[in-house]
Order: C-alpha cells, then structure tokens, then sequence
C-alpha cells in the first residue's frame, strides 16, 4: 500500500504522522500554560473599551477649605500618612482647579510604589489615585500584549502566536482519522468512557475550532511582527494608507515604524480629520487587526469571540489529561 493510499486509509500508520505528532505533543507541553493565559486574557480583553469605560477612576474632587498646602507640606503630610516610604513624585497642574486632589508618588526602597490622592487643604490621604480592579485591567491588558515584559516580552508574545499557529497545523494533520472515520471524529461519543469523551472533545473541538485558533494565531503574529504581512500584502494588492519601510532607515526612533501616503510619501497628520483613503491591501491589514479582537460588531459577536476564545484553554485542558493518561499516569 502505497503512503498516499496509508495516509487515505490508515494515517495512523504513516511516519509522517508519527513525527507531526511529537511536534504537536511538545509544543503543547511548552506552550501549554502560555496558551492558557492568553485565551483567558484575550477573551476578557474582547470587552476591553467597555471595561476601560467602566472600571477607569472617575475625577475626584475635594472642598476647598483655606489656603492650598505648599509642595513641602504635602510631602510631609505624605510621609506622615505612609512612615518608611519616600515621596518620590509631587503632580501637580501648572494651573490646578481648586477642586482637584494631589497625586502622590512614594516607594519603599525602589518598590511597593504607592500612587495615592492627597487634599490639597488639608494633608488627608484620599486613597488610591488608580483603583485595584482597574490596575487589574491595564496589568492584564499588558501581559496579554507583552506578557509584561516591555519591547522583548512583545517578541517573546509574537513567537508564541507563531507556534499557536503550528500547534493548529499540525493539530489538523493529527485529527485525519481516515475516509472511514472522519465523520465519527466530527462527533462527541457522550455514553463512552471519560477516557475516550476527553478525546473525542479534543478531536471535536479542535477540528470545529481550527479557523479560529489559526485566525488567531496568524493575527496575533501580524500584530507583533507586521512587516512581513505588510510586504506580503503590498506585492498582491498595492497599500495605499502605508508602505512598509525597513527598521534601519526610520529617523524618528528606534523599533517605530512611519505611516506614510503613498502618494506624496509624507507622514499622516495624528489628528487629521480629512477622510483616509483605503485600498483593498490597506483592508487586508486593517481587518487582520478587527479580526484578532473582534471589534468589528456588537456585542452579541463580542460575546461570540469571547467563547470562541476560550477554545485553545480547552485544547490545553483535554490535551494535558490525554497526556496524562497515556504516559504520566503509566509512569507513575
């Protein structure tokens, strides 16, 4: 029997297979808490503007009683309120509303940084200047941007959509069962054992899933790594919004790419109010972008994209309790 014949009929048997599957498997246990982190974060992350609205601190105003406290005092009324600690940062508006409180910086040995409102009257610590829920957010709108790690973390984030991306390939060899099976692995068997409906969730998910996580993992590379993409995308449809330009001639800083028109090559204004004209390249890349963090609906398909999301956080789970049951639990 030939080996296109073997991998119709019987993958199971082919090398090919075999070695694709070794890939899959150390990929997953590589990548496997990783890839938890990230679908649980971006499928919060779906809602981040509604979050940012929600959870942003609201002004905080006090009464204005007396004469405002000078630099000098509020830093010493900061120490009072917080023995140990070192005022390290005084914010003050150059022309202050009456009203607004004083942020206040202190640290105790370069950490536990405190960032706290102070009235301006009267020396009293007002509390937190960022609430907790939304120092929450912002950290994990961070991790899930750059794990936390600034520009490297960001290159680490985008290598990991790239194996994201392998893992869907190679899980889409893996799940061929053969012309005489393939309808059966589409399916969950709910009155089998645990054993095998852990593997048919895997199975099932994974083929019903594939887009998505590919989607995902493909975007998630483009929004990292988008020069590339760009080069890509301007050799079959021609950008009109924004040319790719090599790191090494930018002029306006290191690792910050230009925007420029394509027809007088000239920086877009920030602000410029004036309509962008966009070709069917500069969509291309602009819907890689919505597509990644499913912004291009309503709620009811940011809800979607948050359920979805959490696809690859099951792959991990099913795939970890396969693992276990075929090796680690032999082992043990």
């Amino acid at each position: 029997m030939r080996m296109a014949e073997r991998w119709l009929r019987q993958p199971q048997t082919v090398w090919f297979r075999k070695a694709v599957f070794q890939v899959h498997l150390w990929m997953g246990i590589a990548l496997g808490i990783y890839i938890l982190a990230i679908s649980l974060t971006g499928s919060v992350l779906v809602f981040r503007p509604e979050l940012n609205q929600a959870l942003k601190p609201k002004p905080r105003t006090v009464a204005v009683t007396g004469k405002r406290l000078s630099r000098d005092e509020l830093r010493q009324a900061a120490l009072r309120a917080w023995p140990g600690y070192k005022v390290f940062y005084v914010f003050e508006k150059r022309r202050p509303d009456p009203t607004d409180p004083t942020e206040i910086w202190l640290d105790r040995g370069g950490k536990n940084r405190k960032m706290r409102l102070f009235d301006p009257y009267t020396g009293r610590d007002l509390g937190d200047s960022v609430p907790w829920d939304y120092r929450f957010f912002l950290a994990m709108a961070e991790f899930h941007g750059s794990l936390v790690g600034g520009p490297p973390g960001r290159t680490v984030n985008g290598v990991g959509a790239v194996f994201l991306t392998l893992m869907g390939l190679t899980g889409l060899v893996l799940w061929w069962p053969g012309v005489m099976r393939w309808r059966r692995a589409l399916t969950i068997d709910w009155k089998a054992n645990w054993k095998r409906i852990n593997f048919d969730l895997h199975s099932a998910i994974g083929i019903w899933m594939a887009a998505f996580v590919l989607l995902w993992g493909i975007t998630g590379s483009y929004l990292v790594f988008p020069v590339p993409f760009e080069k890509a995308v301007n050799q079959v449809f021609p950008l009109k919004q924004y040319r790719p330009i090599p790191e090494a001639s930018l002029e306006n800083g290191a690792g910050v790419r230009l925007i420029r028109v394509a027809e007088d090559d000239e920086p877009i204004p920030q602000r410029s109010r004036a309509p962008i004209q966009r070709s069917f390249g500069d969509w291309v890349l602009r819907w890689l972008s919505m597509l990644h963090f499913g912004n291009f609906g309503g709620v009811p398909l940011k809800v979607l994209w948050c359920l979805l999301g959490l696809a690859p956080m099951a792959l991990f789970g099913t795939g970890a309790l396969m693992w276990w049951n075929r090796v680690l639990s032999r082992k043990k």
